[in-house]
């Protein structure tokens, strides 16, 4: 168990609150005290780095098709926020959230180059969690464009002295090996939904590398937390919603908690962590 409070990412921004993947959902997260944002990645078919989980446009849009298919205007041309409008008149979202959103902001496209801009631009550190997307017919071409993307804002080293706001995590391994060669400095997450032996997981991925398991693994295996921390690597744990799941993350010494309710994540955490 840690008494040191975890970071608390926003997965997809605030995605309980705004559509997910959309400006509004990260500044919504910002402005609720998020100490970082996670994003997916896919690439488009003209090479344009889109913040987009599914493989397909047809959640999470208005359109039809595959991302990886579709030009940047193509998908800009989509409505991105409507599917949410259902879930905020049901009352599924808090009304107390800041109104510091515009509409434009809940539709419109968000590209990975936009999100790093406002993050740059904020008056306090915010960290960026990129996850790239695999498979993908595009390969290792993904890591490629996320290290040419990190070096324009000066953001692939990670030394003490130049640190970096943005780390990479993936499901694939390979792809974490691949960032590893490319940015040797950069932090790195690898994520994992099933179980397998610790040692595996040193034979998947480079020591220093950040082991990212689902909460409900975690909570069916209470020590693994133990066995990932004594081998060297922090625990990322997500996605984490509820009390109880905040009390696994805790309980396993999770030094990042990443959840779609960033706000009543942090307070939960703070109700935790108070001094008896």
């Amino acid at each position: 168990m840690t008494s040191e409070r975890p970071q608390v990412v926003a997965h997809r921004g605030a995605s309980d609150r705004e559509p997910e993947h959309t400006l509004a959902a990260y500044l919504q997260a910002i402005e609720l005290g998020a100490d970082a944002l996670e994003c997916d990645v896919r690439l488009t078919a003209d090479g344009h780095l889109v913040c987009v989980h599914d493989r397909t446009v047809n959640r999470t849009s208005n359109g039809t098709g595959i991302v990886s298919t579709l030009e940047l205007a193509q998908l800009e041309g989509l409505d991105w926020g409507s599917w949410k409008k259902l879930s905020r008149a049901q009352g599924d979202l808090s009304t107390e959230a800041p109104d510091v959103v515009s509409m434009s902001d809940r539709s419109h496209l968000l590209t990975a180059r936009k999100l790093f801009s406002v993050v740059a631009d904020l008056n306090r550190p915010v960290q960026i969690a990129v996850e790239t997307k695999h498979p993908t017919r595009y390969g290792g071409l993904v890591e490629r464009k996320l290290l040419q993307l990190l070096k324009e804002f000066g953001w692939d080293q990670h030394t003490p002295e130049r640190p970096s706001p943005v780390r990479m995590m993936s499901f694939s391994a390979l792809a974490v090996r691949r960032m590893r060669a490319l940015a040797p400095t950069l932090s790195l997450v690898y994520l994992v939904e099933r179980r397998m032996p610790v040692a595996m997981l040193d034979q998947q991925v480079p020591a220093g590398v950040a082991i990212g398991p689902d909460v409900e693994l975690l909570a069916q295996n209470p020590r693994l937390g133990e066995r990932i921390r004594a081998r060297g690597r922090d625990l990322h744990v997500w996605t984490v919603d509820t009390p109880e799941q905040v009390r696994v993350c805790l309980d396993a010494g999770a030094s990042v908690i990443i959840s779609n309710r960033p706000a009543e994540t942090r307070k939960t955490l703070n109700e935790m962590l108070v001094p008896a």
